[in-house]
């Protein structure tokens, strides 16, 4: 009779979730993640966190374009103190993400999580 270890991981498990921590590291991890990682080998937890970090990915993306337009446009320094708010904001929101992915967990990103499950449901 083996003994049931509940932390013990399947191998597939255990590749989603290896995909999901190399997604959080730069719009690259997150192609890595999902071309050689994910696609071919589809996970629950792997596609989570893809999903959300995907989402995360293309809004520091566009709150930086909007901000150096912004800034470039009208010459508003104060946008840029704003603009430190919300990188630190999504700091925050990475860190929160990236240990839910080291832990194999679904624990949505604040204010992203739920949405980023919703619009990228193919992933």
């Amino acid at each position: 009779m083996e003994n049931y270890n509940p932390v013990q991981q399947t191998a597939s498990e255990a590749e989603g979730k290896t995909a999901g921590i190399v997604s959080y590291f730069t719009i690259i991890g997150w192609l890595v993640a999902y071309f050689a990682m994910h696609k071919d080998k589809k996970t629950d937890i792997g596609s989570y966190q893809l999903r959300q970090t995907l989402l995360l990915h293309l809004t520091a993306l566009a709150l930086s374009i909007i901000v150096n337009i912004l800034v470039f446009s009208m010459a508003i320094t104060a946008i840029l103190y704003v603009s430190y708010l919300l990188n630190i904001v999504l700091f925050i929101f990475w860190i929160i993400g990236f240990i839910g992915a080291v832990n194999g967990q679904k624990k949505p990103i604040p204010v992203l999580g739920e949405k980023a499950q919703t619009t990228f449901p193919s992933i």
